[in-house]
């Protein structure tokens, strides 16, 4: 099957995906201030650039676009037909890279958590992991809430 887009059109819709304040990750700020807590934003010194800080608790949230970071067993990160072995290759080194980051943070002795923008729905079941995230002194919590080791998340495989 082809592109609906031509190639021109194609560009102009993917140019206009942002990486970084996107409404998810404004959403969780606002719920995270709301609470009391201040943060920083996308520290660059931190691996992966998370995208909130609390420098403070040693804590960082990543929202992590389902499609973009490989969130297992979500519609929304189904990869593409049109061009597989491109997507393939693409999603899977931003998987690899998220894995990477995730270790080097725990190293450094980050805990993290990370929101899948497909949890936004339930906007009170993210406010109580934030609560709890925020206040706890687990190693992390995955996507479903529990105590992991170290900072892994669903859809995200550590060796």
């Amino acid at each position: 099957m082809t592109d609906v887009f031509s190639t021109q059109e194609r560009s102009a819709i993917m140019a206009k995906v942002k990486s970084g304040n996107t409404r998810p990750e404004l959403v969780i700020r606002s719920m995270i201030h709301r609470m009391g807590y201040r943060f920083r934003l996308h520290r660059r010194d931190l691996p992966g650039s998370p995208d909130i800080v609390l420098p403070k608790l040693r804590k960082v949230i990543f929202v992590h676009g389902c499609f973009w970071h490989g969130h297992e067993g979500c519609p929304r990160s189904a990869r593409p037909v049109q061009n597989a072995v491109f997507w393939d290759k693409k999603l899977s080194r931003n998987i690899q890279r998220d894995n990477a980051n995730l270790s080097k943070l725990e190293e450094l002795g980050w805990t993290c958590l990370i929101i899948w923008t497909c949890e936004m729905k339930d906007r009170e079941r993210v406010s109580r992991r934030l609560k709890e995230f925020l206040s706890s002194g687990l190693d992390s919590i995955s996507a479903q809430g529990q105590a992991v080791r170290g900072m892994t998340a669903k859809g995200f495989k550590l060796p």
